[in-house]
């Protein structure tokens, strides 16, 4: 399928390196900033959109920004990877990682026991929270492009509660080798159908739906889906210890998750990081993206579809994380601009930090008792929840 703006001859409205031309800028007009469209919110930086491009920010990712990115994103492996009662030393973990190639023999000097725990219960933990931290950071990032509203975020959409809800079902009613097929795709439907009716919901109720209306309609969709899930999960008793740990949230899942949720993954980031520049041309509005040739609506549809497959993986083995989704993105856009070329890519990086470090501070703070990742993420995104709403509240005002 080829993209409207991958044409390397700049249309009429384009330029050549594919970024958008506001029409009106030519003639002396005033051209709606990123953002600006109905349903967006700026923000106070120069009028620039929250969701779109600002003006005079980077639209394209810059090598230092990605190595700072990925310099962090190694850190908090490197943290989590270490962080734990049992004291491994940084040389003997590269060392026991060397000797798991083919053909190398190291030599790390750890025992068994400490090589279980480094390899069965360390490693996969950090690689799991990485990644799931990636996908509810950037599909956090592409709903606020797709709906050009700040404050969507899987958690508060209702694709989160979805997701969990169609995937308590599996556990309930379905048993054995089956959930590893099922869960995912039932964690899919109720991912996309949480969000579509959320929509629908702040469409109906807000003739066009604002910022606010669409939250609400969220948190009403979240409510009411959460409650079918009590509801359901009521249903199989033996199955409660499982799904209550599960709904607040742990990347303590061996390799079999990891292998479960990197398909998955590798579709959906895949799609949404080839859709940036689409979304930067969404963010001038739609009128601006068809006179550019865009087809607006299949592009919202593909990014919705991938942005919920991403929530739908990460829920399926992870149970429901909150607020990644919000933090990180609004984070990478102060730090480094709002093209979706650079947000995209980087609240994918910083997602996956962000949840290492959490799942640290989630094993250690009460330690040797263990905190619900979702807890800990529940504390800082809350405050930083209630922060955007009233910059946005006050922009829009």
């Amino acid at each position: 399928m080829t993209d409207p703006s991958d044409s390397t001859a700049p249309p009429a409205g384009g330029t050549a390196d594919g970024s958008a031309h506001v029409p009106g800028a030519a003639s002396g007009r005033t051209a709606h900033a990123p953002g600006s469209a109905p349903g967006g919110a700026g923000t106070a930086e120069g009028g620039a959109g929250v969701s779109g491009a600002p003006a005079g920010r980077a639209t394209r990712l810059r090598p230092a920004a990605l190595l700072v990115a990925l310099g962090v994103l190694l850190a908090s492996m490197t943290t989590g990877t270490l962080a734990g009662a049992a004291d491994i030393a940084p040389g003997q973990v590269m060392l026991e990682l060397l000797d798991r190639l083919p053909f190398v023999s190291a030599g790390s000097g750890l025992t068994p026991v400490e090589q279980g725990l480094l390899v069965e219960l360390r490693l996969p933990r950090v690689l799991l929270g990485a990644v799931v931290g990636g996908l509810l950071a950037i599909a956090g990032a592409a709903y606020q492009g797709v709906f050009r509203n700040p404050l969507a975020d899987p958690y508060l959409l209702g694709a989160a509660a979805g997701a969990g809800l169609t995937t308590t079902a599996v556990i309930v009613l379905l048993k054995g080798d089956t959930e590893a097929v099922t869960i995912p795709a039932a964690a899919f439907a109720g991912a996309v159908g949480g969000v579509l009716l959320a929509y629908a919901l702040g469409n109906v109720a807000g003739r066009g739906g604002g910022t606010a209306t669409l939250v609400l309609a969220g948190v009403a969709v979240t409510a009411f889906l959460t409650a079918v899930q009590t509801f359901v999960q009521q249903l199989s008793v033996e199955d409660l210890q499982r799904i209550y740990g599960w709904i607040l949230g742990t990347v303590d899942g061996g390799w079999e998750r990891i292998t479960l949720i990197v398909p998955y993954a590798a579709v959906s980031v895949a799609v949404l990081l080839a859709h940036g520049r689409l979304l930067d041309v969404l963010s001038v509005g739609d009128d601006e993206a068809v006179s550019l040739g865009l087809n607006a609506t299949r592009v919202r549809l593909v990014v919705l579809l991938a942005a919920s497959l991403a929530t739908a993986a990460a829920v399926a083995v992870s149970g429901l994380i909150g607020f990644v989704g919000i933090v990180v993105p609004h984070v990478i856009r102060r730090l480094a601009g709002g093209s979706y070329r650079v947000v995209l890519p980087l609240s994918l990086i910083g997602g996956a930090a962000f949840l290492v470090f959490g799942d640290v501070i989630a094993r250690t703070v009460l330690a040797p008792a263990e905190l619900p990742i979702g807890v800990v993420t529940a504390f800082v995104g809350a405050p930083f929840f209630v922060a955007v709403l009233r910059v946005t509240k006050r922009v829009e005002t």
